[in-house]
């Protein structure tokens, strides 16, 4: 008989003594597949190659204002001096012109980025939806077309 004897004798009653390890290798596979799917989405930081930006220059318009910021924070609307209060109310003239001008910011390489998210968030706030950054050219494509 292919299958064996099945009778009872006391070696066939015995325990057996074997253990199957094919359930845990199955559990063991399964996990080790787990592993292999998550781990490269454990890792937090994220690793860029920005790009350098080239543009050409923007045509000035009638219709821009250009408030700069020193590396102080010093804001500065068509070189004059103001603070974040009296920012706010020019800012609400500013928005009601029809066309509404856009407001080109130069900001300062040292400024903090907290000033110039201030600054975008009063421009937004009192309804400027143009925003535009001022930068300077860049010394090795000057000569370049």
């Amino acid at each position: 008989m292919t299958f064996g004897r099945f009778s009872q004798s006391a070696k066939a009653m015995a325990p057996m003594s074997d253990i199957n390890v094919t359930p845990m290798v199955d559990v063991m596979l399964v996990l080790l597949v787990i592993f292999m799917i998550t781990a490269p989405l454990i890792n937090h930081a994220v690793k860029l190659d920005l790009p350098i930006a080239q543009s050409a220059a923007v045509p000035q318009n009638a219709q821009t204002i250009t408030l700069s910021i020193d590396a102080k924070g010093v804001l500065y609307l068509e070189y004059e001096s103001l603070n974040f209060i009296d920012l706010d109310t020019r800012l609400a003239l500013l928005s009601k012109k029809n066309p509404q001008p856009e407001l080109q910011l130069r900001a300062d390489k040292e400024t903090r980025y907290e000033v110039i998210a201030q600054v975008m968030a009063a421009a937004q706030a009192q309804g400027l939806s143009k925003i535009g950054f001022i930068t300077d050219v860049n010394p090795s494509q000057t000569g370049k077309k």
